[in-house]
């Protein structure tokens, strides 16, 4: 179901992540996931514990400015927890879930960007592919585990 594209953005101190595409008879609606891993960047004491954490760590910034829908919710990715949002993009109308989720000091940040409407009924999608084999994997390789 989904799709390795290329990174679209471009250099920052984070370096390039990993960017697939979900398409919407597969998904329930089209998705774009933006993930890359930030070693050392993670509070190594609570992890992604509430809302600010999560706009702190995550990675909004690569698609432009975005505004909260709700309150953020605890996800938990293979042995890994962290937070997950809905948002609003601004200039558009897509929407957009931002997630981290750390293991000790280290990250993973993943940006989804959806079409029209509520991102929230998308998000199980989202977490059923960042908890697959491939992902798990990506991930401790990505973060030393």
């Amino acid at each position: 179901m989904w799709t390795e594209t290329e990174w679209p953005f471009g250099a920052d101190p984070w370096g390039k992540g990993k960017a697939f595409r979900c398409k919407a008879d597969d998904c329930g609606g089209e998705i774009q996931l933006y993930v890359r891993a930030k070693l050392g960047f993670c509070n190594c004491a609570t992890g992604v514990a509430d809302d600010g954490d999560l706009e702190q760590m995550g990675d909004l910034a690569l698609i432009g400015k975005a505004t909260p829908i709700g309150a953020g919710r605890e996800i938990i990715v293979g042995p890994m927890r962290g937070r997950s949002r809905a948002y609003r993009v601004e200039g558009n109308r897509n929407a957009a879930l931002s997630l981290a989720f750390n293991q000790r000091c280290d990250m993973v940040a993943a940006t989804a960007l959806v079409g029209p409407g509520a991102p929230a009924p998308l998000e199980p999608a989202v977490l059923a592919f960042l908890n697959s084999d491939r992902m798990l994997k990506w991930a401790e390789i990505a973060l030393g585990l």
